[in-house]
């Protein structure tokens, strides 16, 4: 398993390891996700998320490839501009979600460190032929994601760069703590916050954390986990790719027709997703609140009505802020309205619960 340069760190606050992603990565530390997921919703909380891939494309072509595997229109984006997209196989089936940034002189693709090796390896082979290259810089970025009400404030000590002028998906190149870094005003949490991506060694690690830890301990800054990742992420109804979104996940069943730009023209799974698109998706990933006491929808869970099976929970939690179980799933379209009660099956019973709006919080 590959650590992170911050894992002696995690290791001194306690942090319980898991596996994920290939990695050694901290679920939670001793506080608990509950703890940890109200101080990112209330305070500010730091995120180890250097398990993450990050590709470079460059050369003369580069626009070219990311408009041919990208689902989003990357020609819309200006320099110190990100936006969210995602790469498609020909039949529409989502390779993995991404973000794409404008940085210049070149792109900088950021995708999640599960599928980093596909992905990647996917790339590749759209790009033969084409006057571009690929440059998997994985190993050398660091990626702390700062995110939480207080988190500008945190971070805004330790910088001369003005934060607040750093617009929704953009970024910045800058000087935090002493070390070169990008400063993007992305996030995972649905809360205001940056990711910092840096190069450096385990010192140059340790120095980053510990400045941000004393910045922030007027604020009540805590080291967040992996488990509050997924129940913030959840809260605010964002996909995560395993669950909610996969090879056989056509983004406009998804919701994601939003970064769907068939108007760019051909792109790696244009005309399959067009002709979704055409004839209607014939199902919908919703959200649903869980009203029934003491239960909680976990992944695969059957998910019924009128005691037949309509389709299965892709992810199901507490949440923290509602105390109360939440979920996502696919279903088909007529019984995917607001208001509507199905049924999550377990251990042979069924619970209510009732499809809502997103986000949750």
């Amino acid at each position: 398993m590959k650590t992170t340069r911050f894992h002696s760190i995690h290791q001194r606050l306690g942090a319980k390891i898991v596996t994920f992603a290939g990695f050694e990565m901290p679920i939670q530390y001793p506080a608990g996700i509950i703890t940890e997921h109200m101080s990112v919703r209330k305070e500010v909380g730091v995120f180890d998320v250097s398990h993450m891939g990050e590709v470079e494309v460059r050369g003369p072509k580069a626009l070219d490839f990311v408009q041919k595997i990208s689902i989003n229109d990357a020609s819309k984006l200006i320099p110190n501009k990100a936006q969210y997209s995602a790469m498609c196989y020909p039949d529409g089936g989502i390779i993995d979600d991404m973000l794409v940034y404008h940085r210049g002189d070149h792109y900088m693709l950021v995708i999640n460190g599960a599928c980093a090796e596909k992905d990647i390896a996917w790339m590749h082979e759209q790009a033969k032929g084409m006057d571009m290259n690929l440059l998997d810089v994985s190993d050398e970025i660091n990626l702390l994601a700062v995110q939480g009400p207080k988190s500008l404030e945190t971070l805004q000590i330790l910088t001369e760069t003005n934060l607040a002028d750093i617009p929704y998906y953009g970024f910045s190149d800058g000087v935090l703590a002493g070390v070169n870094m990008i400063l993007s005003r992305t996030g995972y949490t649905g809360e205001i916050g940056f990711e910092l991506y840096f190069r450096g060694d385990e010192s140059v690690c340790a120095h980053v954390w510990n400045s941000l830890f004393e910045a922030g301990n007027a604020h009540g800054i805590q080291p967040i986990g992996l488990g509050a990742r997924d129940t913030l992420r959840l809260e605010k109804g964002y996909c995560l790719y395993g669950n909610d979104i996969n090879k056989d996940t056509n983004p406009l069943e998804a919701g994601l027709g939003w970064i769907t730009k068939l108007a760019k023209g051909a792109f790696n799974g244009s005309d399959a997703i067009a002709k979704v698109k055409e004839q209607g998706p014939t199902r919908k990933l919703i959200a649903f609140k869980v009203t029934a006491d003491k239960f909680i929808a976990r992944q695969h869970y059957p998910i019924h009505s009128g005691g037949k099976p309509i389709g299965e929970v892709t992810s199901g939690n507490i949440s923290p802020m509602l105390n109360l179980g939440i979920g996502l799933g696919y279903v088909p379209i007529p019984l995917a309205e607001p208001g509507t009660i199905i049924q999550i099956s377990a251990r042979g019973k069924e619970f209510d619960a009732e499809i809502v709006t997103l986000p949750f919080v």
